[in-house]
């Protein structure tokens, strides 16, 4: 029966219609997973001399178990948006003489070949080879490497769990962020007393069957919850959701573009994918926290200048890259109006200046930073509507990737989408906005990189018009490609 599935899966793969287009990127992909693997790996290597080099005075293994609980956190967080899950796979299989069980429980252990399971091994399986170089105890350490294995399945099932309930993923996340504050700061360590918990782990071997008991309720209830919608007409059916109406006279304002404003406002509010790009467009807000708060980058302005660009730039980069893809599903529909293609562009325009304006004011707090890094912050956010957002949508007329709205986007699905000149075409939003401050910071001063980045966005807004009738020419050339594009079946 295993090698029945096998070979289904086989086909599925290898008769897709875009398995000879994406060749390449498969191979790509398979190289990135070989050199994260490698990098886990070394990681694993060199984690025990890591952890003795930085508090000489505790044991490894402890300082090691002490941080255990946010690397499963954030291994979560992580799988939440990049984990492809198969149990959208159960649809083919219900016309087939299966037994139910059987196909669930392919579908459950099929997760087990997850690349995020394997940097686990990767990274612990070296680190307990090392243990025991080190002369720690053979059993002790099998049976903790054990536990942190069947834990990390564990984290996996609950990832099936929270994909089905968002609130559950917003306070996991939530608790993260406040653990994550609250150690920095020295408020509270969160990690030593749930650190003793797997050092207990690791002191007491027997009590690795409680992993194994939590892991064997997590896979009963994926289990159950999977079986209960395994019907045929259940998979068919639709479900009849009741849409509220939107107020969304205040965008009349915008004048002929309003009426697609509100589409966009609309498909964004009441569709899963939309509002995925929205939250992850948030969490750009503090990429700046990352750059701004290590000495390393304050004699690196042009890393600063890069970090400036992001905070204010989230929303219009996830959401205008997939600019027409958004519309793929009424794509064809769209173009048979009468309706001038200018507008429809313009609109993307004016929701992604919305946005980086909306993100601008978000981002008043980094002025505990400095007028310096807030100016620059500034100058980023001038720069995104200038020239950044008309780079994005240049971009996304290379994008001819259909979009389901209400599927969220996964790690390593639609590779189809990887397009190696959009790949090009983004290569001067994350270079030219270093380049604008650098030169003239390097030649005058600091406030002269600020101007020059800046006016480079006032310039972008004066020839928008220009910019918007050369980027509208290339999506008429390639009207009908991306139409026949959207309605291809994958």
């Amino acid at each position: 029966m295993i090698r029945l599935f096998f070979n289904l899966e086989w086909k599925q793969f290898s008769r897709a219609s875009y398995f000879q287009k994406g060749i390449a990127i498969k191979i790509l992909l398979f190289l990135a997973a070989i050199y994260f693997g490698g990098a886990a790996i070394m990681l694993g290597v060199g984690l025990f001399f890591i952890a003795k080099k930085i508090k000489p005075d505790l044991d490894p293994i402890i300082l090691v178990n002490n941080f255990l609980i946010y690397w499963f956190l954030f291994d979560l967080v992580i799988r939440f948006f990049l984990q492809q899950l198969p149990v959208m796979n159960i649809k083919p299989l219900m016309t087939i003489p299966i037994k139910r069980n059987t196909v669930i429980h392919y579908l459950l252990g099929k997760t087990a070949l997850s690349f995020f399971n394997c940097i686990a091994l990767f990274i612990f399986l070296p680190f307990s080879i090392v243990l025991l170089v080190q002369g720690y105890a053979v059993v002790n350490v099998f049976c903790w490497f054990l536990s942190i294995i069947i834990l990390t399945f564990c984290v996996n099932f609950i990832n099936f769990l929270i994909n089905k309930n968002n609130t559950f993923f917003y306070s996991i996340a939530g608790v993260l962020f406040v653990f994550l504050g609250l150690e920095t700061y020295g408020y509270f360590k969160i990690s030593e007393p749930i650190g003793k918990a797997f050092n207990m782990l690791y002191q007491q071997p027997y009590l690795v069957i409680i992993p194994l008991l939590f892991l064997f309720l997590l896979y009963k209830k994926n289990y159950s919850d999977i079986r209960k919608g395994f019907y045929l007409d259940g998979a068919i059916s639709k479900k009849a959701d009741r849409v509220k109406s939107l107020d969304l006279n205040w965008v009349n304002r915008f004048g002929s573009v309003a009426v697609f404003l509100k589409n966009d406002i609309r498909l964004i509010l009441r569709n899963a994918r939309p509002k995925q790009v929205l939250l992850m467009s948030g969490l750009f807000l503090f990429y700046g926290l990352f750059f701004y708060t290590q000495s390393a980058y304050k004699n690196m302005p042009a890393f600063l200048a890069f970090a400036s660009m992001f905070v204010t730039g989230g929303f219009l980069m996830t959401f205008g890259q997939l600019v027409p893809s958004w519309d793929s599903e009424y794509y064809k529909l769209l173009m048979s109006q009468n309706i001038p293609y200018s507008k429809y562009l313009e609109s993307k325009w004016y929701l992604m200046v919305v946005a980086v304006f909306v993100s601008f004011i978000l981002s008043i707090p980094y002025l505990y930073f400095g007028w310096d890094i807030f100016g620059m912050i500034a100058a980023g956010a001038l720069f995104n509507i200038g020239l950044n957002s008309f780079i994005t949508l240049f971009g996304g007329a290379l994008n001819r990737v259909p979009i389901e709205l209400n599927v969220k986007a996964k790690a390593f699905s639609n590779t189809n989408g990887f397009n190696p000149t959009q790949m090009l075409i983004a290569l001067p939003k994350l270079v030219l906005p270093m380049l604008l401050f650098y030169v003239p910071y390097k030649i005058i001063n600091f406030q002269a990189g600020l101007i020059v980045l800046a006016l480079s966005g006032v310039l972008g807004i004066v020839f928008r018009n220009f910019f918007l009738s050369k980027i509208e020419g290339v999506y008429q050339k390639g009207k009908y490609k991306t139409i026949a594009a959207f309605a291809e079946k994958k």
